[in-house]
């Protein structure tokens, strides 16, 4: 489960290489619906003759400061906040996105709902914020997922958020409970994918799921046995499929997963195709500090072939 934990606990960052950055392109247009990194919310608001929110986020910010953060104002549409949501979000603003978000989490909208669960999940990996603030912020992410779900429950990127915030909550509460929930995170995965076949984060996610049961050390499999009659399991080549769908699905979209599909070669013996897959990551443009731990770790196992 170690690499599962360490995916889905991965922070939301900016750049175009890590995996926070892949599921940054839900505020963006593109291949299964989230886009190249850069400047998709901005091209996609001056295509619509609005200078990327600027008015309707300038008037938010006026809003802002003579309510002091009261309750939205009855006048502001879902579809503004949204807009208005994923510019902070393309823009990592982290803070101010959860300012403005927090203000619905009374909402019956799914899509309001969801990125608020995002958002006080970036919220919680931030540096600054407290243990305290941290585990409040995990728990809250959850539950908003969760009313997302029950709004709309064909919402793909509510089952997604769903899976990553119900296992961040695992963390808190032990390995018995992040086991136990992992067939329940795997099946919002699917869910999601099934709803958005092209999403390549999710697909990525899966791929990780199955590697972390495929490697699972055998006193996990001891706990996973006294928690399910039949455990779960999976295999690196079924890990190896879910690679390469994400990979087709939105090419050379994460450093990660470039890595992931050489280091499940390796588990195979394929020398050849791992080669390629970690020369590949070894030479990924290194624009975050996961890409150049990517790298590293690339470099390492090249070396050791």
């Amino acid at each position: 489960m170690a690499a599962l934990m360490a995916a889905l606990a991965r922070p939301l960052r900016r750049g175009p290489a890590g995996l926070g950055t892949a599921l940054r392109r839900e505020a963006m247009g593109g291949p299964g619906g989230w886009g190249r990194p850069g400047t998709q919310v901005l091209r996609k608001s001056l295509q619509k003759g609005v200078v990327l929110s600027a008015g309707s986020f300038l008037v938010y910010e006026a809003h802002k400061l003579i309510s002091g953060f009261a309750e939205v104002h009855a006048s502001f549409k879902v579809e503004d906040v949204i807009e208005q949501a994923d510019y902070l979000y393309g823009s990592g603003e982290t803070e101010k996105l959860y300012r403005l978000l927090v203000q619905h989490k009374n909402s019956d909208d799914a899509e309001l709902l969801w990125r608020l669960a995002r958002s006080s999940r970036d919220l919680a990996q931030l540096g600054s914020t407290s243990a305290e603030e941290k585990r409040q912020l995990t728990y809250d992410s959850l539950e908003y997922a969760k009313k997302a779900l029950e709004k709309n429950e064909a919402n793909f990127a509510a089952h997604k958020w769903y899976g990553i915030c119900l296992s961040d909550v695992g963390d808190y509460e032990g390995i018995k409970t992040k086991i136990g929930n992992a067939v329940i995170i795997k099946e919002h995965f699917q869910r999601a994918v099934e709803l958005n076949p092209k999403d390549a984060t999710t697909i990525h996610l899966i791929g990780v799921w199955c590697y972390s049961f495929a490697e699972m050390p055998w006193y996990q499999r001891k706990i996973a046995a006294t928690l399910f009659a039949t455990p779960p399991t999976s295999t690196f080549q079924e890990a190896l499929r879910y690679f390469h769908m994400a990979e087709e699905a939105d090419p050379n979209f994460y450093s990660k997963n470039l890595l992931f599909l050489g280091k499940t070669y390796l588990k195979l013996n394929n020398k050849k195709m791992a080669l390629l897959w970690l020369s590949k990551a070894k030479e990924y443009p290194a624009q975050t500090e996961e890409d150049k731990q990517v790298q590293k770790e690339a470099l390492e196992l090249l070396n050791s072939i």
